[in-house]
């Protein structure tokens, strides 16, 4: 049995119209996915490390299928260098738990929550603080603190 690539999946979803217009519904099932692959990436880091240590997800749009986003999800035992499009938690391995760092969405939204602040809904208020600390370079600082870095200026971000 021959099965659909993502590019064919991609233009029939295009072309219909969305099975489900509720939000909230489609936001639960994007999040579960999401916790499943977070935790599914901890248990891996902890078959080869038994201290704290970050998960990174990086979200690339597919350049042909403008509606197919694919999270990739990594650990690594610094904390790194905030960039576009990644999220960032620690893995607290005394407590067993993750801890939430920061979000830095897509260059375009980065540019478009601080051009329009002002108009910045409740829901999104948290994701225009982040851009706003990535943009001052406080998450550059973060950064270095949490490595345990000397901290210097900070780089200006473009």
């Amino acid at each position: 049995m021959k099965r659909k690539t993502v590019g064919a999946h991609s233009l029939e979803l295009s072309q219909k119209a969305p099975e489900s217009t509720d939000p909230i519904e489609l936001e639960r099932a994007m999040q579960q996915d999401y916790i499943k692959n977070l935790g599914e990436a901890v248990d891996i880091a902890l078959k080869n490390w038994k201290h704290d240590f970050y998960i990174v997800v990086i979200t690339k749009n597919e350049k042909l299928m403008p509606n197919v986003f694919r999270n990739y999800f990594t650990t690594r035992q610094s904390c790194p260098t905030p960039e576009y499009d990644q999220s960032v938690f620690r893995y607290k391995y005394e407590s067993g738990s993750v801890e939430y760092i920061w979000t830095v969405p897509s260059k375009d939204s980065v540019y478009h929550l601080l051009k329009n602040s002002h108009e910045v809904v409740k829901a999104e208020r948290e994701l225009l603080l982040m851009a706003q600390k990535y943009v001052d370079g406080s998450l550059f600082v973060l950064a270095k603190k949490l490595n345990g870095e000397q901290e210097k200026s900070p780089l200006l971000v473009n």
